[in-house]
């Protein structure tokens, strides 16, 4: 079975601000390995049977997804190009009616670009458990197995009888607070709500025709409208205008007959935040995080990552420094959470 790669790569990664904001988000950047994390998610599929990645981006990021996907990619890659943000559901939309053109019965996963999976195997392996499933209709999620309460996740229910690898989608919950999280921990039946999806491309489109007619005739029609370059494709900015944005979940999963959840249990994490991003980063007998030219005396518990010049830290202990190339981040671990609203007030700045 052939699988088509969508690569969503709309974000704006604020929250890792100074590295990750405006022209250059996060999906393009390389901060857990030598490869940047829109080139991991593609490479995480290697050795699965795949056809040309789709990729879907704005203007400002194009010529960087097709250098950096054409650095992994062994086939050509449709960049399709959106003329403005309008969540997620439009976006697969289009893509899926490009992913159509390649095969009128694809199978196609949608992923993020900004994600971590440290258990590769196990990812691929869900994956085709998710496109078996897919190929008989179903449009499926990714639940991750949650490992403690997390309170910024949001969670879906899972049935209880499993089937082919897969459970019944049941429900989608918003982020809930603390007690709630830890009712669902215990209670084994609620994931993390991943944001991936493997579904045959016709189905979505026929979904979303049922439950949002308006978004799947303007998606469509701004797919078959799109201008076509050599190495992109525009979507036509009169009819993607007209769209009401929305997300997958919401235009689609929560509505659906037909959803499933695979379970997964692969090292997943959204790298929301430096603390976050600490958290899954080697460590040395100090439990510091030290990138680049770092001299850390009597400094514990932190994140210090070094740009062009060398950083020293002295008798720190839980915090986080991030150097770019214009900005310097210093902050405490737990008001990290924080950064995003430098990253508005710098937004503001530059529009004044």
């Amino acid at each position: 079975m052939t699988i088509i790669p969508i690569i969503l790569s709309g974000g704006a990664g604020t929250r890792l601000w100074p590295l990750s904001w405006g022209n250059h988000p996060k999906q393009f950047l390389p901060l857990v390995s030598e490869r940047t994390m829109i080139q991991e998610t593609l490479l995480r599929l290697k050795g699965l049977e795949l056809g040309c990645p789709i990729i879907s981006c704005g203007e400002g990021h194009r010529f960087m997804v097709a250098e950096q996907i054409g650095e992994v990619s062994e086939k050509k890659p449709v960049i399709i190009l959106e003329p403005m943000a309008k969540n997620t559901a439009p976006a697969i939309a289009a893509a899926c009616c490009a992913a159509m053109q390649q095969d009128k019965d694809a199978v196609v996963v949608v992923l993020p670009s900004d994600h971590v999976i440290q258990d590769v195997p196990a990812f691929q392996n869900a994956v085709k458990i998710a496109a078996q499933n897919a190929s008989k209709g179903f449009l499926v999620t990714f639940g991750i197995v949650p490992t403690f309460p997390a309170t910024g996740y949001g969670y879906i229910k899972a049935g209880k009888d499993e089937a082919d690898g897969a459970y019944d989608l049941v429900q989608f919950v918003e982020k809930p607070d603390l007690q709630t999280a830890q009712k669902y921990l215990a209670s084994g039946e609620f994931s993390w709500n991943s944001g991936m999806f493997v579904f045959k491309a016709e189905a979505f489109l026929e979904e979303l025709s049922v439950h949002n007619a308006d978004m799947a005739r303007l998606s469509k029609q701004s797919f078959e409208k799109a201008v076509v370059e050599t190495d992109f494709i525009r979507l036509d900015k009169e009819s993607f205008e007209q769209i009401k944005g929305d997300s997958i979940d919401y235009a689609v999963m929560e509505k659906t007959k037909l959803g499933k959840i695979v379970k997964l249990n692969a090292g997943w994490d959204d790298v929301g935040s430096w603390s976050a991003l600490y958290d899954i980063s080697p460590k040395d007998e100090n439990q510091n995080v030290l990138q680049g030219d770092v001299i850390a005396l009597d400094t514990t518990g932190s994140y210090v990552r070094a740009g062009s010049r060398t950083i020293a830290t002295i008798g720190l202990d839980n915090i986080v420094v991030v150097d770019s190339d214009d900005s310097l981040l210093i902050a405490a671990k737990d008001k990290i959470q924080d950064v995003k609203k430098v990253a508005e007030s710098m937004k503001a700045r530059t529009n004044t």
